[in-house]
């Protein structure tokens, strides 16, 4: 199965954005393996994704995922994207991140999250 990587990148971090879990979890293999700053060590499995990332969006504020470049590999992607974060106070502040992401045949088997804060809104 062939899947579009860029229109599959951008649905999925539409979904990020949406802050919608089950809708993500669609994207993901039952026996994921996600890694990001707060999870080194990585979880595993649909539930405890689910629990991660409830607890994670409850937590934060509005975020904005705009997909920026993505580099495919033999059994997937890397994609870079951009995140604007709405404080509640009306600041803005900036991420620039990218996903490793293998898939299994149109899901993600494995997803590991490097990302780091901009000092200003991304270039345009």
């Amino acid at each position: 199965m062939t899947i579009d990587l860029k229109t599959f990148n951008a649905d999925w971090l539409s979904a990020w954005t949406a802050k919608d879990v089950d809708k993500l979890l669609q994207f993901y293999a039952e026996d994921v393996v996600y890694r990001d700053p707060q999870t080194a060590d990585g979880l595993n499995g649909h539930a405890a994704l689910r629990q991660y990332l409830t607890g994670l969006f409850a937590a934060t504020p509005p975020m904005q995922y705009d997909p920026h470049e993505i580099w495919p590999t033999p059994n997937g992607y890397c994609g870079r994207w951009y995140c604007t974060v709405s404080a509640p106070d009306g600041s803005k502040s900036y991420l620039r991140g990218f996903d490793l992401v293998v898939l299994k045949g149109d899901r993600i088997a494995l997803n590991e999250v490097y990302v780091h804060p901009l000092s200003g809104p991304p270039p345009a």
